[in-house]
C-alpha cells in the first residue's frame, strides 16, 4: 500500500494551477507573468517586480542538507502552519476523515482540521506529560488520517524518544500519516526522525527556522517527507508562497556564519534554560517547573492568573497556557536573555 492512497482522490486526481514562473524559466525579456517592467522604487526594492521561485533550488537543497535529507523530499512552506494546513487538505475530507492530537499540544493541528471539516480525536496525554504510545495507538479509528506527535511537545516540553516514534509508524503502516513535529528540536540534542522516512512512506516531519534560527518573522517552515508526498502538496500550495527577502534571510541564517551564531545562540538558550529551571523552583508561588527539552519552562503556580498580572504590569509577556488541558495552574516561559531571565526573576520575588 503507497501512503498515497491514504490522501483524497479528489486531490490526487487534480490538475494544479500552473504559474507563470513554473512554465518558463531563463531568458532576459519577462512577459509571460503580467508583472510590473520596473522595481518599486523603495530601499531593497531591488527585483521584488517579480515573483519569486516557488520552490527555491537554492534554499531548497540547503534545507535538505541542514536536515539529513535529500531535495525531492523537501517542501519550503510559510512557516509550519502552512505545511500542517496543506496535510489537513490533501488527506481529510470534509465530514468523514479525522486527525489525533495529544492534547495538552500545539493548537493549529486541531485548528486546521476543523476547518477542514475533519474529526478531532483527543488522546490526553497524563498528568507526568510522557506520550504512551498504547494510549495513542488505542485512540486511533479506521476515519484517521493524520495522528500528530510533538516533540519537544508545545507547550509542555516533553520529549518522546524515538524507538517510541518508530514504534508508533510502525503500528499505523497502511493506516494513518504520522506527522512529527520538531519545531523545537534543535534544543533538545536529540536526533530527528527524518531517518524513519526511508523506511516508511508515511512518515513526515515538521521544521522550522522559527524558533532556533531566529527567523519567526520570515516564516520559513520546512516539511520533509516521501517525493510522493511533496508533489501531492505542491499541487495544492498557493503558487508563489515564499517572499524573496524571506528566502535571503533564510539563506544568510543557514550559511556557514549564520550556523556558527546559530550555534552559539542554542548554546546560551540552553545555559540560561537550565539556570531558569533552578532559580524558579525557588521563587515563592511555584509549585513546580516542568521539564523541557525546548526553549521554554511551563511552570505551575499557586496563583497563575495573579501571577501573570504581576508579570504583564512589569512589562514582562509570558504565555497564560491555563486553557491547556492539565495545565489549568500553569504559565509557559520563553527562555529569554540573562538580562531578560532576571526580570522574570526580580518580579516574582517582590511578589512573595
Amino acid at each position: 500500500m503507497s501512503v498515497l492512497d491514504l490522501a483524497r482522490a479528489d486531490i490526487r486526481a487534480l490538475a494544479p494551477y500552473s504559474s507563470a514562473r513554473m512554465e518558463a524559466q531563463g531568458g532576459t525579456v519577462l512577459l509571460n507573468a503580467n508583472e510590473s517592467s520596473r522595481s518599486p522604487n523603495i530601499p531593497g526594492g531591488e527585483g521584488l517586480n517579480r515573483y519569486p521561485d516557488p520552490q527555491p533550488r537554492g534554499l531548497v537543497d540547503t534545507l535538505a542538507e541542514l536536515y539529513g535529507s535529500v531535495s525531492e523530499r523537501v517542501l519550503v512552506t510559510r512557516g509550519s502552519d502552512e505545511a500542517i494546513d496543506l496535510l489537513t487538505r490533501a488527506f481529510c475530507r470534509a465530514g468523514q476523515d479525522a486527525v489525533l492530537v495529544s492534547p495538552p499540544t500545539f493548537g493549529m493541528y486541531a485548528v486546521c482540521a476543523r476547518i477542514q471539516g475533519a474529526t478531532v480525536i483527543e488522546s490526553p496525554l497524563p498528568a507526568d506529560g510522557a506520550l504512551d504510545a498504547d494510549t495513542l495507538l488505542a485512540a486511533v479509528t479506521d476515519a484517521t488520517k493524520l495522528v500528530y506527535v510533538c516533540s519537544p511537545n508545545n507547550p509542555t516540553g516533553n520529549l518522546v524518544d524515538l524507538p517510541t516514534i518508530e514504534r508508533i509508524a510502525h503500528a499505523l503502516q497502511g493506516r494513518a500519516v504520522l506527522v512529527v513535529d520538531e519545531a523545537y528540536l534543535e534544543f533538545s540534542g536529540t536526533r530527528s526522525a527524518v531517518g524513519l522516512i526511508d523506511a516508511y512512506d508515511h512518515v513526515a516531519v515538521l521544521r522550522t527556522l522559527s524558533k532556533a534560527w531566529s527567523l519567526a518573522g520570515a516564516r520559513i517552515g520546512t516539511l520533509v517527507a516521501r517525493e510522493e508526498v511533496i508533489a501531492l502538496l505542491r499541487r495544492i500550495i498557493p503558487p508563489y508562497p515564499l517572499p524573496s527577502p524571506c528566502v535571503d534571510a533564510a539563506l544568510g541564517a543557514v550559511s556557514y556564519e549564520g550556523r556558527r551564531l546559530q550555534r552559539h545562540h542554542v548554546h546560551e538558550v540552553l545555559n540560561e534554560r537550565a539556570r531558569m529551571v533552578v532559580e524558579l523552583a525557588k521563587q515563592p508561588g511555584v509549585r513546580a517547573v516542568l521539564p523541557s527539552h525546548a526553549n521554554f519552562l511551563a511552570v505551575r503556580f499557586d496563583d497563575a492568573a495573579g501571577t501573570y498580572r504581576r508579570l504583564l504590569a512589569a512589562g514582562v509577556v509570558v504565555r497564560d497556557i491555563t486553557k491547556y488541558p492539565g495545565l489549568g495552574d500553569a504559565l509557559r516561559i520563553t527562555v529569554g536573555t540573562g538580562n531578560e531571565n532576571d526580570r522574570v526573576l526580580a518580579v516574582l520575588r517582590a511578589g512573595a
